[in-house]
């Protein structure tokens, strides 16, 4: 008799981050980021990007960006053409690639999450096509730059990488829903390493138009805190470098931390509104954790998507809860748009990488201005500076259009 020979089912691809690129209000790269969350600073102050007299609130969270870029193969009228959003993107990307020891050679995914892409760039084409409309110069360019593939076909060209790229625009999603693309690419075989990020600036147009919707707080952001009244904006970039783990450990690449899970859902309930007992939370909670192999149990931190908005953070706050179960009572949550505002597109990657900072420093980012927990809180919200055993943590990222992404993170040891 013959019997029919099966082979031994393949384990699941591993996917490790191997160098991260980051800069928030709170500084330019992992250091000053990792003191500044690791303290609980905040990085609100008056707009000064553009004018905002007409305006109910009047601050932000604005980045300092450098007087001189990293050292790329763009020329000088290259890097001039880019923008603010253009520059943090590029910043990012540089740190992401020259910490993880890449050089280039095979071909690599690009996967990019974003908002408003070069808004900045279409604001200026506006103004000028309204005031001068019979002049055409640098028009072409603000047209042309002000897409996001472009700002990210420079970034290839700059670090000297070749390969597909994907922009991801689904509202404050895109950062998260990016890196999960990406692992999702890596998993099914489809490359061996990957450049994924988010990225978003300030702008004119995004920030009157919050206000308009009286969603920005007049006081200060405090997420689920039960007197918030609101959001604050600000600006930012992240970008990590992703491979197999195969593939690091046979060039013996540093490891930062192992991307485990990923999910994304939508979730039906209102074009803006989430489900008031965040349904669809929950649902990709559970599936990302599931993917991972983790339940609540293994869980040592949330990044809670927590804009400072009632409704956004009374749904997420139940649909933790309600996840967590009994775990809820000792369960550490805390939003770091309380530190520098709602990055948009770069939100869900920035917070991946403060993710990542909590788990190799092993701290856990506080809410400073945070003071009386909402009721649908049964879980504890970081309010103070503190040290903490971090070996699993979890990165939510919600936005209008319904979308929900969460990713799952665990420290390399």
């Amino acid at each position: 008799m013959h019997f029919p020979t099966t082979s031994p089912p393949q384990l699941p691809v591993r996917v490790v981050i191997t160098g991260a690129g980051i800069i928030t209000p709170l500084g330019l790269g992992w250091k000053s980021n990792a003191e500044g969350f690791r303290a609980g600073r905040t990085a609100f102050r008056p707009v000064s990007l553009f004018d905002v007299s007409r305006q109910r609130v009047k601050t932000a969270a604005e980045v300092d960006l450098p007087g001189d870029l990293a050292p790329t193969r763009l020329d000088l009228r290259r890097l001039g053409r880019l923008d603010r959003a253009g520059k943090m993107l590029l910043w990012a990307a540089w740190e992401a690639g020259r910490l993880a020891g890449w050089e280039s050679a095979e071909p690599l995914p690009l996967v990019l999450g974003t908002t408003g892409g070069g808004m900045s760039l279409g604001e200026a084409y506006f103004r000028q096509a309204l005031q001068s409309p019979r002049r055409h110069r640098r028009q072409a360019t603000r047209a042309v730059y002000y897409q996001p593939q472009v700002q990210a076909r420079t970034v290839l060209d700059a670090l000297g990488f070749s390969g597909p790229v994907t922009i991801i625009s689904n509202a404050c999603a895109s950062g998260g829903n990016a890196l999960g693309h990406a692992w999702e690419l890596l998993r099914a075989g489809q490359a061996q390493r990957a450049l994924a990020g988010g990225y978003d600036a300030l702008c004119q147009t995004v920030f009157s138009g919050f206000d308009a919707l009286q969603a920005l707080s007049p006081t200060v952001c405090r997420p689920f805190d039960a007197r918030r009244d609101g959001l604050a904006l600000g600006e930012g970039a992240a970008v990590v470098a992703m491979e197999t783990l195969e593939y690091a450990l046979r060039r013996g690449a540093p490891i930062l931390g192992e991307l485990i899970g990923y999910a994304t859902a939508i979730d039906p309930h209102h074009l803006t509104q989430p489900h008031p007992q965040g349904r669809t939370t929950q649902d990709v909670m559970k599936r990302a954790c599931a993917s991972a192999g983790v339940g609540p149990a293994d869980v040592d931190y949330i990044n809670a998507h927590g804009t400072g908005t009632v409704l956004n953070d009374g749904s997420e706050a139940l649909a933790i809860s309600e996840w967590a179960g009994r775990r809820a009572a000792d369960l550490r949550v805390s939003s770091t748009k309380a530190n520098i505002g709602h990055l948009l597109g770069g939100a869900g990657a920035v917070e991946a990488v403060i993710c990542l900072m909590a788990l190799r420093e092993q701290w856990l980012p506080p809410e400073r201005a945070f003071e009386t927990p909402d009721p649908a809180c049964r879980f504890p919200v970081v309010h103070e500076p503190r040290d903490a055993r971090v070996n699993v943590a979890v990165s939510n990222s919600f936005g209008f259009g319904g979308v929900n992404a969460t990713l799952v993170l665990r420290r390399w040891v």
